[in-house]
């Protein structure tokens, strides 16, 4: 408190000091909070929410939703090609179709023929994928050895070793597991890499500090690191892989989601067809859904940066 005498009267300054800048503050601070009112204030919409959650039961309304819209479009192409409806059958048929495919038995034997030769075929290429991107990524002298070699082989299209593998391996399953191998491996190697170069050298560092060896470093913080990164390529992959089962397929099979396509095919059985395109779809999105809760329920710790 600061005292004048002014006039025979003493003053307090403090209170000439509220009195006359007070009102002025309060009105500044009335116009900020009305202005934050306005603006960081407002309830965003769930729709338009920008890298937010949304509810649940929105989510998956969303979803049933498109999948509807996307049915109702293939319906309504159908119906209105009239006489030419046989080139393009309405969902209705291909269940029918489907369902003939199933009853006849040759569902199974096909769906399960695929699925052992994207199995044992992708596999291999991920652990290949995982062991080599590992490697390159980490070690100096292992990226000069393998690079090149890399650079030189991912650039040869795997569906032009086709008839080299025939003549190799003969029409059994060995040349359709190997042109899945060498059409996937390339880009599981590479990706793989991509995400273990994105580990902190701080947290290496950090565990060379603290006594850890190279195999520890490894195991503990490079490949813990990476594993969330890692599964995401698996998923993104899987797709070049039927790719290439579709090509392995189309060459010599007696058995197969994409045999059964040539020979429909040759007795213009469009509906069964779409039935077995359908079918790839349905795959697609379990094996994709699969890798999601892998991912979340062996690396729960990294759903919090997604």
């Amino acid at each position: 408190m600061t005292d004048v005498v002014h006039q025979g009267a003493t003053v307090d300054l403090d209170d000439v000091v509220d009195e006359a800048v007070g009102p002025a503050v309060a009105e500044l601070a009335g116009r900020t909070r009305g202005t934050r009112g306005r603006t960081r204030g407002q309830r965003q919409s769930a729709l338009l929410r920008m890298r937010g959650e949304i509810p649940p039961g929105l989510k998956l309304g969303l979803g049933v939703g498109g999948v509807v819209l996307l049915l109702g479009g293939w319906a309504a192409v159908a119906a209105s090609m009239g006489d030419a409806d046989f080139l393009l059958p309405t969902p209705a048929a291909t269940w029918d179709a489907g369902v003939e495919w199933w009853r006849s038995g040759d569902l199974s034997i096909d769906l399960l023929a695929s699925l052992r030769r994207i199995g044992i075929g992708y596999s291999i290429s991920v652990v290949i994928g995982v062991v080599f991107g590992v490697l390159v990524a980490s070690f100096s002298s292992a990226e000069s050895f393998f690079e090149p070699q890399m650079g030189l082989l991912r650039y040869i299209p795997a569906s032009a070793l086709t008839p080299l593998l025939l003549v190799w391996l003969g029409i059994d399953e060995a040349p359709k597991i190997v042109l899945i191998i060498v059409g996937t491996v390339f880009f599981n190697i590479l990706m793989t890499a991509d995400v273990v170069r994105a580990v902190p050298q701080e947290q290496v560092d950090a565990a060379y500090t603290l006594g850890a060896g190279r195999i520890r470093v490894l195991r503990k913080v490079i490949l813990r690191h990476s594993w969330p990164g890692i599964v995401d390529v698996a998923r993104i992959n899987l797709a070049a892989a039927w790719v290439m089962l579709v090509v392995a397929e189309l060459l010599a099979a007696e058995e197969g989601l994409a045999y059964r396509i040539v020979r429909s095919g040759r007795f213009r059985r469009v509906d069964t067809m779409f039935a077995v395109l359908v079918l790839f779809a349905v795959i697609g999105l379990a094996s994709d859904l699969a890798l999601r809760q892998l991912r979340k329920r062996t690396a729960p710790w990294s759903e919090g940066s997604r």
